[in-house]
């Protein structure tokens, strides 16, 4: 007797221990959340892509053409200009690849060589190193041709353009006569007013030129005549 109830009391145990595994295989059978499909994007076609990025240069050349022209503006300008073509550089590339990607990687890589170029610019600016910073100009200027180069081989209109000031006429406000500014924003001069028109001669009064009509002296002279007449005649012989 003594025996057997030490296996009896093993017996509760094992059943349990079986429980147990028999859980655990139940949980590894759960199968695992399904992953979302990854959303795919279209890649714009070239006419597109042109249209949107003529329209980030042309806001970006406004920009920059502006640069200086205000003392409200903060910061220096090679540091302007450094962020203006940085922003440029980052807006485009985020356009994607285009459809028709042939000569569009040159154009992404002159961009941010003019980015790179500009930096260059504003940090010799900030150490007030001349040298440096006319090299660094130069170097930019380069760039920014090729930049200019590259667009208008893919087809861009406003990036293949170099920055400019917008020309805008003030409201209310006509430019004055003969300036070119008159013609850049196409407001018409007023007309010049006729010319007064000098006053009517004031007609013959026939004073001084109606005397020798008029026979004052002419009449005299006959009546002259006529009294020497007959004065003649009462001399003859009687």
């Amino acid at each position: 007797m003594s025996r057997r109830l030490p296996l009896l009391a093993t017996i509760p145990l094992l059943a349990l221990a079986l429980a147990g595994c028999g859980g655990g295989s139940g949980s590894d059978s759960t199968e695992a959340p399904a992953t979302a499909p990854a959303a795919t994007t279209t890649a714009l076609s070239k006419a597109e892509l042109i249209k949107q990025g003529d329209a980030i240069c042309a806001e970006v050349n406004a920009a920059v053409g502006t640069v200086g022209s205000s003392s409200s503006e903060t910061g220096s300008e090679a540091g302007q200009v450094a962020d203006l073509y940085n922003g440029m550089a980052q807006s485009l590339k985020g356009l994607g690849t285009p459809s028709e990607a042939a000569g569009y990687a040159e154009f992404n890589e002159a961009a941010e060589e003019l980015a790179q170029a500009e930096n260059e610019v504003k940090l010799a600016s900030e150490r007030g190193d001349e040298a440096a910073l006319a090299s660094a100009e130069s170097s930019a200027a380069s760039a920014l041709e090729s930049f200019k180069s590259a667009a208008q081989q893919y087809g861009f209109e406003s990036c293949a353009e170099g920055p400019s000031a917008p020309v805008s006429a003030a409201p209310g406000t006509a430019p004055s006569e003969g300036t070119p500014e008159e013609a850049e924003s196409g407001v018409e001069a007023e007309p010049e007013s006729a010319p007064e028109e000098a006053p009517a001669p004031a007609p013959e009064t026939g004073g001084a030129g109606g005397a020798p009509e008029g026979g004052g002296t002419a009449g005299g002279t006959e009546g002259g005549g006529g009294a020497s007449g007959g004065g003649s005649g009462g001399i003859g012989p009687g």
